[in-house]
């Protein structure tokens, strides 16, 4: 239990079902259709379409979507990949014959053909039991009507508001009066809502084809980007094999490349080897391990992970004992090590949610448009703003993750879902871009290894060492920075907070549903 005279959140307990989401709204949109009798996907496509309303520097229709859903009595998940691809005319070769070694993250080219909405009417129409015209009902009233704009929202919106200043369409959208809307207002978005009608009466070829389509790719076009009308009628979501590792006798489960899920499991079982409680090790000691680990995982996660249908990505090398083992060998307590690949395959902004319902059916949903605001495009007759994913391919000839024909590129964006015996203990999630990866494995060792319950391990102070820096929350002692520094990591206090999470924990004696929510962020869990 939680000490009352301390500042911060309870775990919220439910009985029938529960939702974790990052906007209150979105919390109680998913509520709504809970208690209306829909079902867990049912209320995470309700939240999530209300969320791409409701907090638009993060995720959009315009964006990509990755799930990992359990039905009722399955022993695995469900995972469905919804990224998007390059446009059919993206050739490494002809970004090098125009000088173009790095895609600019405004730029047209880091534009792929938007996922999210394949995502969500493929998984609706399969799984769900309601009309895509009742779940996305809320996100349509809320961009017509209008909603509040919450504290953590208007401070990103202030904050990356210069993003916008490129795109005219974009501005006046979203910098209403040439400035970016504060707590307490009022923003409305009618053309995203008259978009949202038409997919809600359309389905998944009213985004795909027609008058939505013309207008993106219209727009698009006048920007020098390369995407046609047939690349967006071809856009799909495809179900996938998920990849799982046993950690301390959970089975973690993620979406397989082109995601960075990988990396989570590859995290776990290379610290399966320590002893993290915390009478074993110290905080010094558990920051510099996981920032030694973490560099390993994301150097290999650069140089190797990549869209699986056009690269070839090790999975089952970079899951064996011996590549863990070979990252333990790299870890020098006493010190900070340069990443190097494992010599055996060296040739080779967010919203998450998650809702488990009344009959246990659980599902992980994420949705982004990566970078805030993603791209700053805005289609300018259906308003809606574009994601900017594509900015993660290399423009190396020969890289695995170079862009390509119809590739996906590398996502950051990754559900997870923790079973245990064949059954559902928890999805959860962390936004945060490149923090993803690390920010699944604090979590989850806060939990296991560090016994603290699923608010509590939201609410610890976090690190995360990536491209050549040691981040740290200011929450921390102050002495550890310098311990750090000592280590030989480029040791910094973060200046913004560090990812965002959400959790539902099911008890597997009681059935009893344990939900929490990041505290970094303007939501909450909802429960009955």
């Amino acid at each position: 239990m939680r000490n009352f005279f301390k500042t911060g959140r309870s775990t919220v307990f439910a009985r029938n079902a529960a939702v974790a989401t990052s906007h209150p709204l979105s919390s109680l949109a998913a509520l709504d259709m809970l208690r209306a009798g829909g079902n867990a996907v049912d209320a995470a496509i309700t939240a999530v379409a209300v969320q791409c309303v409701v907090d638009p520097h993060m995720t959009g229709i315009g964006g990509d979507c990755f799930v990992l859903y359990t039905p009722k009595g399955a022993s695995a998940p469900i995972a469905l990949n919804g990224s998007g691809k390059a446009p059919a005319a993206a050739n490494v070769d002809w970004f090098i014959e125009q000088g173009i070694t790095e895609i600019p993250l405004d730029s047209p080219h880091a534009v792929t053909i938007p996922g999210a909405i394949a995502a969500w009417t493929k998984l609706l129409a399969d799984h769900g039991t309601r009309s895509l015209a009742d779940v996305l009902a809320p996100a349509i009233r809320l961009a017509e009507e209008g909603y509040v704009v919450q504290p953590r929202v208007a401070r990103d919106w202030a904050q990356y508001a210069h993003r916008l200043q490129r795109d005219a369409v974009s501005v006046e959208i979203f910098l209403p009066g040439g400035k970016a809307p504060g707590q307490g207002d009022v923003h409305r978005q009618p053309k995203l809502a008259a978009t949202l009608r038409k997919i809600a009466e359309g389905g998944r070829d009213a985004f795909y084809t027609g008058e939505v389509a013309e207008d993106a790719v219209a727009r698009l076009k006048e920007l020098g980007g390369l995407h046609t009308l047939e690349d967006f009628a071809a856009a799909e979501a495809e179900y996938v094999t998920p990849v799982t590792t046993n950690y301390r006798g959970y089975d973690v489960y993620e979406c397989p490349p082109n995601g960075q899920g990988l990396g989570v499991l590859m995290m776990l079982n290379a610290l399966e080897g320590y002893d993290l409680s915390p009478d074993a090790l110290g905080e010094a000691d558990r920051i510099h391990l996981f920032a030694e680990i973490n560099k390993q995982v994301y150097h290999h996660r650069d140089h190797l992970f990549a869209d699986p249908v056009q690269a070839s990505v090790p999975v089952a090398e970079l899951l064996s004992p011996e590549w863990a083992a070979f990252a333990r060998s790299r870890v020098d307590m006493a010190k900070a090590a340069d990443p190097i690949v494992w010599p055996k395959v060296a040739h080779t902004d967010t919203v998450y949610l998650c809702v488990v319902d009344k009959d246990g059916n659980a599902i992980s949903l994420i949705n982004s448009i990566f970078h805030q605001f993603g791209s700053c495009i805005t289609a300018p007759k259906s308003g809606f703003l574009l994601h900017n994913r594509g900015a993660q391919f290399r423009l190396i000839k020969g890289h695995p993750n170079a862009i390509g024909p119809s590739k996906r590129p590398l996502h950051t964006i990754i559900p997870g879902m923790v079973m245990k015996d064949g059954k559902t203990v928890a999805p959860f999630g962390v936004m945060g871009g490149q923090y993803q990866t690390m920010g699944h494995v604090e979590l989850l060792t806060n939990i296991i290894d560090r016994g603290m319950d699923v608010q509590q391990a939201m609410e610890a102070p976090r690190s995360f060492a990536y491209n050549g820096a040691l981040e740290l929350e200011p929450e921390y002692e102050p002495g550890l920075l310098d311990e750090m520094l000592k280590r030989g990591h480029a040791a910094k206090w973060s200046a913004d907070p560090l990812g965002g999470a959400q959790m539902i924990w099911i008890d597997q004696e009681t059935g009893i549903l344990a939900a929490g929510s990041e505290p970094r962020k303007d939501g909450m869990a909802l429960g009955y």
